[in-house]
């Protein structure tokens, strides 16, 4: 990825950074131009520390963060350390969210499954953002430090969570995605002009889940959509840096969908037109 000159000195903060979309948008935001960065994890420390090892070799000084996005001090202490390890904030990306698809938590009932995404992906995200709110508010109203052009926030959305998807899947992401990608929309409306707030929904990328897919998934997910090919994590860095570039400060409340289009006349039974 080219630099983007929008992003050059510029900071930035991303949730879920060791691996997946989150991975990819740091690396994207480093060879754009940002010069000092914030990488939470939760517990993946080694893939923390390989996105932070090619996000310097990118000329990027990181700091790793770890939280647990469930647990409110976890959640406070990351705003705080963030703006007191940066300074300021130019780009912040929620990208962090429960995996509950693979590895151990794949094995939990559907309950269990949704309650670790309600406290996970809604519940803190939003106690996050609340926090995060307030101090950039506050940072642009210091003289010394008020930004020409507004700071960004970018949730990570999913694009099917407005209109429904059959089985536990859709049952599970879609209400938790959908009130988050509410969230965003309202936290918008709070913050203008003086924080920017977009939305970046993405369809069927293949992280680690799409990586081990069985094959009727793999033909949903090429089938669905027009360019017949799963998105990949860096499908979706690139539509974060277009919300997010300092440059495009016309852009707040938006929902960017990143899928591949969505194909209408996908049958659902062969995965034919």
């Amino acid at each position: 990825m080219t630099a983007a000159s929008g992003f050059a000195e510029t900071k930035a903060v991303v949730t879920g950074g060791s691996s997946g979309i989150g991975q990819a948008t740091c690396l994207a935001l480093a060879a754009a131009g940002t010069r000092r960065m914030v990488i939470h994890y939760r517990s993946n420390h080694e893939g923390a520390e390989r996105t932070a090892t090619v996000v310097e070799q990118a000329g990027c000084q990181c700091d790793l963060v770890p939280a647990d996005l469930a647990n409110a001090a976890d959640v406070d202490r990351l705003v705080d350390t963030s703006f007191a390890s940066l300074g300021s904030i130019d780009t912040w990306v929620n990208n962090a969210g429960a995996d509950v698809l693979t590895g151990q938590a794949a094995t939990l009932d559907f309950d269990a499954k949704l309650a670790r995404l309600l406290e996970v992906d809604l519940v803190g995200t939003i106690r996050l953002s609340r926090r995060l709110a307030t101090k950039l508010i506050s940072q642009q109203s210091a003289p010394a430090q008020r930004a020409t052009r507004p700071p960004s926030i970018v949730f990570i959305g999913w694009d099917q969570a407005p209109f429904g998807m059959e089985g536990d899947a859709g049952q599970l992401f879609g209400p938790v995605k959908a009130a988050v990608m509410a969230f965003a929309a309202s936290l918008a409306q709070t913050l203008a002009p003086d924080v920017r707030v977009n939305t970046v929904a993405a369809g069927w990328i293949r992280t680690a889940w799409g990586q081990s897919a069985s094959e009727d998934w793999n033909r949903r997910a090429t089938g669905q959509a027009l360019m017949r090919r799963w998105g990949t994590p860096e499908d979706v860095a690139r539509a974060v840096l277009f919300a997010s570039d300092p440059d495009n400060h016309f852009i707040t409340g938006q929902t960017l969908e990143v899928n591949g289009g969505w194909d209408r006349r996908w049958i659902e039974r062969d995965g034919s037109v």
